[in-house]
């Protein structure tokens, strides 16, 4: 069933709901012990899960098998991840193909970073918007396609030695972003983001501009600071001062460190939620014990079973 679908449903039962984001392990590492975590976040009712794209032989056959197995061993609605870069048209046309017949619907259509190791290939498709119209081509409405949204901008519109975009560079953001679903795309996910503010006025700004579709909120569950650190550096969200330096005064304590990031993330969903937005996808690091503890707190999950495993990552 579609994404869109089953966000659709929901929305006319009034309920809220959230998703799970997984990562696509190394080819050497313990399967058994993702598939064991996965498994007990899926037994909390998320609406979905979706799987990070690896690009390049057998990480891509890797991620492909890991969506198999949890669209149809975890039985899971699975929206795979599609970066175009590093893939030839063949390449991507061999993962829809077998996302197709292993009966995933929904795929999250990306432009993807570079791959270290893998140089660009002859032929590939250079955004995004490229991807959505060629699944939407070969594949009809067959799949429901995920676009991502930046509430801060993504990196590279931002200004050399800047951390936030120009008015120019945003707003021709948000164009492309429109663009992407008038060419197909169903439902928004936004990179992971901290001001809640920026947040809603992204959503503002997209319905000005006639984006109709969903927007989903993407959340990270800080649960280590190497976790957070990474993530914020690579994404370069605006992080408010206050969370900053409260980040900074417990990255020396695991402990404490996780409970700000549950008290932090509990705080910014309440704040979503009471702007009317039901709808909540958390960023794990394939990490479970955050992200339910927010769930928890927000009456969405019940005890929480295994409460003291951290995960795989």
């Amino acid at each position: 069933m579609k994404v869109i679908e089953k966000i659709k449903a929901a929305s006319d039962e009034g309920k809220a709901i959230f998703s799970f984001e997984f990562l696509t392990p190394r080819p050497k590492e313990d399967l058994d012990k993702l598939f064991s975590m996965m498994g007990r976040m899926v037994n909390h009712g998320p609406l979905f899960c979706d799987l990070t794209w690896r690009a390049g032989g057998r990480e891509a056959d890797l991620t492909l098998e890991v969506a198999n197995r949890m669209q149809n061993e975890v039985g899971i609605e699975t929206l795979l991840h599609l970066a175009c870069t590093g893939m030839t048209v063949e390449m991507i046309d061999h993962a829809l193909d077998t996302a197709r017949a292993n009966g995933i619907h929904n795929i999250l259509a990306l432009k993807g970073d570079p791959v270290k190791g893998l140089a660009p290939v002859e032929g590939e498709f250079t955004s995004a918007l490229e991807l959505v119209k060629h699944i939407r081509a070969r594949h009809g409405d067959y799949f429901g396609i995920v676009v991502a949204g930046y509430p801060d901008g993504h990196p590279s519109i931002f200004a050399e030695g800047s951390d936030a975009p120009t008015e120019e560079a945003y707003q021709n953001d948000l164009v492309y972003l429109k663009e992407k679903v008038d060419a197909g795309a169903d439902v928004i996910i936004t990179q992971l983001f901290f001001d809640v503010d920026s947040f809603l006025k992204f959503v503002d700004d997209c319905r000005k501009i006639g984006i109709t579709c969903p927007i989903i909120p993407g959340l990270l569950a800080v649960s280590t600071y190497r976790n957070f650190s990474y993530m914020t550096r690579m994404c370069k969200p605006k992080i408010p001062k206050e969370m900053k330096d409260g980040f900074e005064l417990v990255k020396d304590n695991e402990e404490a460190l996780m409970e700000y990031g549950i008290k932090i993330g509990t705080e910014m969903c309440k704040k979503i939620m009471a702007h009317g937005i039901k709808t909540l996808h958390f960023y794990t690091i394939n990490r479970e014990k955050a992200a339910l503890a927010i769930l928890k707190n927000l009456g969405l999950v019940s005890e929480l079973e295994g409460g003291d495993r951290n995960g795989v990552a």
